[in-house]
């Protein structure tokens, strides 16, 4: 294992100090937990709250700030943080409209938030919560009950960020992720895997010419291997799969092309170029693109595609202001 890093057991530890040291116009640590808020609580707010396993960045922690987050919650490596953790977030960022928790469809995560949640509930602190499950490829798996949550998550924090930030109330901001929880979908694949730090080793093997399909973020397989090809045909099977799932014809839509971790920019443009022309093909109007890194596996090689439905609303919502580490709309 070759990583920049100090001792495995420090890497989370280490990660989110260099989170709050680099970024304290944006966010910081809450003394002893592994919880970043926003810098400036905002009253009279609904507040947000998210997080997961570590190793997705710049999920969770990123995304903390005006127009998204207030809190992001970080357990080890793809493991999920404990409840404590998630409610000292949710009682440091109450602002007496109550609390939105996003999770994403893992049985650890699903089921500590929860946890977390009744805890607050005996503060009298109201607590909804939503379960983002935008992938296609995986309906059970090694960590969920139902399809997993991977990088539509994103859209889910920004959209249902802005409607928080107008000032609407915790049902009208539950009611918009809702609404882009339904009209979310993703895909990915793999060409090679990644490796947790305390583990040693990657999380899968796979030859030089082979690709993992329907890969999720915590470096585990997908539904199959086969045989590599090329970014074109790679990226159209994605996309078939995306829309025999959820009929976007005559839609606008936002798309994310997502890096895995290790796969340069240069790669993802060329499946943007694909992707653009089919979706053309199929008369569905893309309405704004994101190409980069949003939701990653570490330094796993590969990418996913998400395509979000759009309506008036949602698009308001989508290009309304955000200001934080790793997501900026100005």
């Amino acid at each position: 294992m070759k990583k920049f890093i100090n001792k495995p057991e420090n890497v989370e530890n280490e990660m989110l100090n260099g989170i709050a040291k680099m970024h304290p116009e944006y966010v910081k640590r809450l003394e002893g937990l592994d919880v970043i808020v926003r810098k400036d609580k905002k009253e009279g707010k609904v507040a947000l709250i998210s997080g997961g396993g570590s190793g997705h960045e710049p999920a969770h922690a990123g995304y903390v700030g005006y127009g998204m987050l207030d809190a992001a919650v970080a357990g080890p490596v793809f493991t999920s943080p404990t409840p404590d953790q998630i409610y000292e977030a949710i009682k440091a960022t109450d602002a007496g409209k109550g609390t939105l928790l996003i999770i994403k469809n893992y049985t650890g995560d699903v089921m500590n938030f929860d946890m977390a949640a009744e805890m607050a509930a005996m503060e009298d602190i109201k607590v909804e919560q939503v379960i983002v499950n935008d992938d296609v490829a995986v309906k059970d798996s090694l960590y969920t009950t139902g399809r997993r949550g991977v990088a539509g998550t994103v859209f889910v924090h920004k959209i249902t960020g802005a409607a928080a930030e107008e000032g609407r109330s915790l049902d009208e901001v539950k009611k918009v992720a809702e609404k882009v929880i339904a009209n979310v979908r993703t895909m990915g694949v793999a060409i090679s895997p990644c490796t947790v730090p305390a583990a040693g080793k990657p999380g899968f093997e796979i030859n030089d010419d082979e690709m993992e399909v329907g890969i999720g973020i915590h470096g585990e397989p997908g539904t199959h291997k086969e045989k590599l090809t090329s970014a074109d045909e790679i990226t159209a099977h994605l996309l078939d799969c995306i829309l025999k799932d959820l009929d976007f014809e005559g839609s606008e839509v936002a798309v994310m092309i997502n890096d895995s971790g290790a796969t340069p920019l240069m790669e993802l443009y060329i499946v943007g170029n694909k992707l653009s022309d089919i979706l053309s093909q199929k008369g569905i109007k893309v309405y704004k693109s994101f190409v980069g890194h949003y939701m990653t596996s570490i330094e796993m090689a590969g990418f996913s595609i998400s395509l979000l439905k759009l309506d008036d609303e949602l698009k308001a919502l989508l290009d309304s202001k955000a200001d934080t580490p790793a997501f900026k709309t100005l």
